[in-house]
C-alpha cells in the first residue's frame, strides 16, 4: 500500500458486506413471503421487508462506492487523503444514520416513523427506494458534501489522471441527483418524473463513470497495460453510458403522463444502452489478453471479468428485452422487470464493488500479492456460486414475467386473470426463485469464508516485457 491513509477504505468495505449480507438474508424472507403470505406477519410485512431489502442494497453500494474511492483516489493522485479523520467521521455518521433508519423501518409502523422524523416538515417519505425519512436523507446529503470536499482536495493537490476525473465526475453526480429525492410535489406525473432523476439517472447514469472507473483502475493495476490504452477506452465507454442513459431515462416515462415523443426517445435511447455495457466486455477482455504480467491475485481478475459479463446480461441484454415502447406496454411493472434489476444490480454494481474489495482488501491486510491460493479458491467459489444462483433467479423471474403477462395482459390470450388468480398461476417460479437464493446465500457464505485463511500468493510474474509503472 503506497499511502497509509488508504487503509480508512477498510471499515466501509467491511461495514458494506455486512449490509450485503443482510440484504440477501431479507431478499430471502421476501422470497419465502411470495409463496408463503403471512410468513413472519405481523412482525414484518412484506412492505417493510422490501423497504428493507432495497434500502441495504443503495446503502451498501454507496459504502462500497466511498471505500473504492478512499482507496483508489490517493493511489491515482499520488498523495495522502486530506483528511482520513473526516473520513472516519463519515463512516461513523453514515454508519450510525443508516442502521437507526433499518431500525427505524423494522421497529415502528410507517406513519409513526414519519410522525417521529418530523415528516411534516419538509414531507418527502412513502416513495419507492426513497422511503428513508427527511432527517436521513439529510444526513446522506451532508456525508455527500463531506465526502467530496475529502476527495476534491486530495484529487486536486496530487496527479491529475482519467480515472480520478471521471470516477469524481460520477460522485459529484450522484450527490447532485440526489437532491431530487427532496423534491416531491403534489401533482403524480410530476413526482414520477423527477422520481426517475434519482432512480434512473443514479443507476444508469453516474453511477456507470463510478463502475467504469473503478473497472479501469483494477485493470491498470492487475494487467500492467498502458495507462493510456486504458484510458481511451474509458473515455469511449463513458461518452456512449452518458449519451444513451441520459436520454434513456424517457424509457421509464411512457405511461406517466408527459408527451408523445419521450415513447420514441425512450424506445431509441434506451435500445442503445446496451452498447457501452458491451463494450466493456470487450474492453476487459481485451486488456487481459494484452497483459503483461500473471497477476497473482486470479480472484480479482475474476471479478473484474466477471463484472463486465454480468453487467452486460443484466443492464444490456435483460434491459432490451422489455425496454421498446410496444413491448413494455405489456411488461411494465411485471417479473421481467424484476429479472432485469436483479441481474443488472448484482453484474454491474455488487460485482464491481467486490471486484475492488478483492483487489484492495488483501493488500490493506499486509499482502501485496493478493490473498493464499487456498483463500483465493474459496473466493473463486463464492463468485460461482452466487452468479450462477444470480442467472438462475434472473431466468426464473423472467419465465415468471413471461407467463405473468399471457395469463394476465394478452386479450388474445383468452384469459384475462386477475393479478392473484396469475400469482397463484406462477408460484412454481418462485419456488425455484427461493431456492436459487438459498444457493445465493450459501455462496456469500463461502465468499465470506475466504477472508478468514491465512497467507498470501507469490509476487507476479511478467509475461510481455515490464509492466507499467501503475501496476
Amino acid at each position: 500500500m503506497r499511502y497509509e491513509s488508504q487503509r480508512v477504505a477498510m471499515p466501509y468495505f467491511i461495514f458494506a458486506l455486512i449490509l450485503f449480507a443482510g440484504q440477501i438474508v431479507f431478499g430471502l424472507v421476501l422470497g419465502l413471503q411470495y409463496v408463503v403470505g403471512d410468513f413472519l406477519f405481523p412482525e414484518i410485512p412484506f412492505n417493510v421487508a422490501r423497504m428493507v431489502h432495497t434500502n441495504l442494497l443503495i446503502v451498501w453500494l454507496l459504502f462500497g462506492f466511498m471505500g473504492a474511492t478512499y482507496y483508489l483516489v490517493p493511489e491515482e493522485a499520488q498523495t495522502e487523503l486530506y483528511s482520513p479523520l473526516l473520513a472516519w467521521i463519515l463512516f461513523w455518521v453514515f454508519a450510525v444514520a443508516g442502521t437507526l433508519t433499518i431500525l427505524g423501518y423494522l421497529l415502528v409502523d410507517y406513519a409513526t416513523l414519519a410522525d417521529v422524523t418530523m415528516n411534516k416538515l419538509l414531507p418527502t417519505m412513502g416513495r419507492e427506494f426513497l422511503e428513508q425519512p427527511t432527517i436521513t436523507k439529510i444526513g446522506i446529503a451532508i456525508v455527500a458534501v463531506g465526502f467530496l470536499f475529502n476527495i476534491l482536495m486530495t484529487a486536486l493537490k496530487g496527479r491529475k489522471t482519467v480515472v480520478n476525473i471521471v470516477l469524481v465526475t460520477g460522485l459529484v453526480g450522484l450527490a447532485a441527483l440526489w437532491l431530487f429525492s427532496f423534491y416531491n410535489p403534489s401533482n403524480l406525473t410530476l413526482d414520477k418524473y423527477f422520481w426517475w432523476f434519482v432512480v434512473h439517472l443514479w443507476v444508469e447514469g453516474v453511477w456507470e463513470l463510478i463502475m467504469g472507473a473503478i473497472l479501469a483502475y483494477v485493470l491498470i493495476k492487475i494487467t500492467g497495460v498502458d495507462r493510456e490504452v486504458i484510458e481511451k477506452w474509458l473515455y469511449v465507454i463513458i461518452a456512449m453510458a452518458l449519451i444513451s442513459g441520459i436520454i434513456g431515462t424517457g424509457h421509464h416515462f411512457f405511461w406517466i403522463g408527459p408527451p408523445e415523443y419521450w415513447l420514441w426517445l425512450g424506445s431509441v435511447f434506451s435500445a442503445i444502452e446496451p452498447l457501452p455495457f458491451f463494450m466493456m466486455v470487450l474492453f476487459a477482455f481485451n486488456m487481459i489478453n494484452r497483459r503483461r504480467r500473471n497477476h497473482p491475485n486470479k480472484a480479482a481478475m475474476l471479478w473484474a471479468m466477471g463484472t463486465a459479463v454480468m453487467a452486460f446480461l443484466g443492464a444490456g441484454v435483460w434491459g432490451f428485452l422489455h425496454t421498446l415502447a410496444p413491448v413494455n406496454y405489456y411488461t411494465h411493472g411485471s417479473q421481467i422487470t424484476a429479472a432485469h434489476g436483479h441481474m443488472a444490480f448484482y453484474g454491474a454494481y455488487v460485482m464491481i464493488v467486490l471486484t475492488i474489495i478483492s483487489y484492495a482488501m488483501p493488500i490493506m491486510r499486509g499482502r501485496p500479492y493478493g490473498n493464499s491460493n487456498t483463500a483465493q479458491v474459496l473466493e473463486m467459489w463464492g463468485f460461482w456460486l452466487m452468479t450462477i444462483s444470480m442467472v438462475f433467479i434472473t431466468l426464473f423471474l423472467t419465465g415468471a414475467g413471461i407467463l405473468q403477462v399471457w395469463l394476465q395482459r394478452i386479450p388474445e390470450s383468452g384469459q384475462a386473470l386477475s393479478f392473484m388468480a396469475t400469482q397463484d398461476n406462477i408460484s412454481l417460479f418462485y419456488w425455484m426463485r427461493l431456492v436459487a437464493g438459498c444457493f445465493f446465500l450459501g455462496g456469500l457464505a463461502v465468499y465470506f469464508s475466504s477472508f478468514f485463511i491465512k497467507g498470501q500468493a507469490s509476487p507476479a510474474e511478467e509475461v510481455r516485457g515490464p509492466a507499467t509503472e501503475d501496476a
